[in-house]
């Protein structure tokens, strides 16, 4: 039997389809691993690139889990704003 594997307690999933990935998808999942890191979440919360989620007009589109939070043009300043709102102070903590 294997072992299990940790679950985290929230999940930023970020898309790095071509569209938002040319919009900075993919330096946005960076920037949650590297925000995450510094704050000691590693474990609690991760950082998923996910394929395209077919919302391109909106891009770059990330959702923060358990809030069901949809974000969607975002950029760095955003971002941030985003993971203090859902993560480090989510009304479902």
């Amino acid at each position: 039997m294997s072992k299990g594997f940790n679950i985290p307690e929230k999940v930023i999933y970020v898309c790095t389809g071509s569209k938002c990935k040319k919009k900075g998808g993919k330096d946005l999942a960076k920037l949650f691993r590297e925000m995450i890191k510094e704050m000691g979440l590693k474990g609690k919360v991760e950082v998923v690139k996910t394929d395209c989620t077919d919302r391109c007009d909106y891009a770059p589109v990330m959702s923060m889990q358990p809030d069901n939070a949809w974000l969607n043009y975002m950029n760095e300043a955003k971002a941030k704003q985003a993971f203090n709102d859902h993560i480090l102070h989510s009304s479902k903590d």
